[in-house]
């Protein structure tokens, strides 16, 4: 759907009203196309002393073939495409100036669609509480960071546990890039796994089997794209109703289509036969499927209520157990849930949509722990205004709030949702599990 104030706020007259009365300046969005490097111009980086990471930071930006500077005086007046910095050397508050004289003198310097890029050690992980304290500060920073930079820039925090510096590569290749052009002020947390990297990073999903349920449009449709594109034999799942729609998308992606209502009581074992019978099991399972059945709490009938959590919670977990008992997810896959800023703010007129989003979170927390030992990861992304068919009918102002409340004021796309799956999705990811990470532009809601 077009956005007519981006439009305008980039029109000769538009950007003389803007700056004049304060008003919202969305930047255009540098998104990943295939072929595009992972980060286009010079990357800063620089440590706190006793800082762990060095090492690895710079072997992923060699691979990537950045070119990396240690100081500010090497680059000049350029622009940076990143700023990078290993905070895990901070014991103390009293060490936090690290952060500052870091970033102060250069983050005026970053460019347009720069990233901000802040490491650090799991507070839970680390020896004293005043160093848990001082790495818990990190988050603050980085997200007001994230408030400040401007242009398209986001800012992310990584918390990295001891002995996982070899499973960064996949969060910083995704972080650094266009992948993430819609990702800002999150908190990354990587840990302890033995982590595959792919042959191929322009395929990182080749050979793997991935299915995407409520995949005939929207959302979905661009999972099914996205994982397609980076290797993956898709598995279109949505109901009969969306068939015609639903084939359309599977031959686009050559990948294969099943009807099937996800809430039919047979329906998990219904999934589980044709993934083993057809595709010797599944890979990557991507929950996408989900309603909105809106009223506020004292108007809502009791159909609202229970289709809502049955379709957005319910009969994912139904079929998560189905396919975890019989070993149809192979041992390292990946589960991926959709939550919502929803879930984590709530949302006027939407308890049972909130419920049933902040259930998926609670998934995540559930089964995170109790699958690491067959190396499956678990993680959810919570989009925030995404523009899809379901937003172009919201009513204008509500519409231009959604836009508009964030750092990067504007709506994001299908695709962001997508990207931010398919690095959860990568062989490179074994580590990245227990995660809820927000595509919402750093939304002021659930921020």
């Amino acid at each position: 759907m077009t956005d007519r104030y981006q439009q305008l706020a980039r029109s000769s007259v538009g950007r003389m009203l803007v700056k004049r009365l304060g008003l919202p300046n969305p930047a255009p969005l540098r998104r990943y196309q295939p072929g595009q490097p992972v980060v286009d111009g010079p990357v800063l980086f620089g440590s706190a002393p006793k800082g762990r990471l060095g090492d690895a930071v710079l072997g992923v930006l060699k691979s990537v073939e950045a070119t990396v500077l240690t100081s500010a005086a090497e680059a000049g007046e350029q622009r940076y495409a990143a700023l990078v910095f290993d905070a895990t050397g901070i014991e103390r508050s009293e060490d936090l100036g690290e952060l500052y004289r870091f970033f102060h003198p250069v983050i005026r310097q970053l460019g347009s669609n720069g990233r901000v890029i802040v490491l650090g050690t799991q507070p839970e992980l680390v020896d004293s509480p005043r160093q848990s304290v001082a790495q818990r500060a990190l988050e603050g920073f980085t997200r007001a960071a994230g408030k400040e930079v401007q242009r398209g820039g986001t800012a992310q925090l990584v918390y990295v546990a001891p002995g996982a510096e070899d499973g960064l590569a996949a969060t910083l290749r995704f972080f650094l890039s266009a992948r993430s052009a819609y990702v800002s002020g999150q908190v990354v947390r990587i840990g302890t796994a033995p982590v595959g990297e792919p042959a191929d990073w322009e395929k990182p999903l080749a050979g793997k089997v991935a299915l995407v349920t409520g995949a005939a449009r929207g959302i979905g449709e661009a999972i099914a794209e996205v994982l397609s594109r980076d290797g993956a034999h898709v598995v279109c799942l949505d109901i009969p109703a969306a068939g015609e729609d639903l084939s359309k998308v599977a031959n686009r992606v050559r990948g294969t289509a099943i009807q099937l209502d996800i809430t039919s009581a047979d329906a998990p074992t219904k999934l589980a036969e044709h993934l083993r019978e057809r595709h010797g099991g599944v890979d990557i399972v991507v929950h996408n499927a989900g309603i909105t059945r809106d009223k506020t709490l004292g108007r809502m009938d009791d159909a609202r209520w229970d289709s809502a959590v049955d379709v957005n919670l319910s009969a994912q977990e139904r079929i998560n157990e189905v396919l975890l008992r019989d070993n149809v997810i192979h041992d390292g896959g990946r589960l991926i849930g959709l939550s919502s800023i929803s879930g984590i703010a709530g949302n006027f007129g939407q308890t049972n949509y909130s419920t049933s989003k902040a259930g998926v979170i609670g998934v995540v927390q559930a089964l995170a722990p109790a699958l690491r030992e067959r190396g499956i990861t678990v993680n959810a992304v919570a989009p925030g205004f995404i523009e899809t068919r379901l937003t172009s009918a919201i009513p204008l102002f509500t519409r231009e709030a959604g836009r508009r409340m964030n750092s990067l004021a504007q709506g994001g796309l299908p695709v962001d949702v997508a990207e931010t799956i398919a690095w959860f999705a990568s062989p490179g990811s074994a580590g990245v599990t227990g995660n809820v990470v927000r595509v919402c532009g750093q939304s002021l809601l659930g921020a």
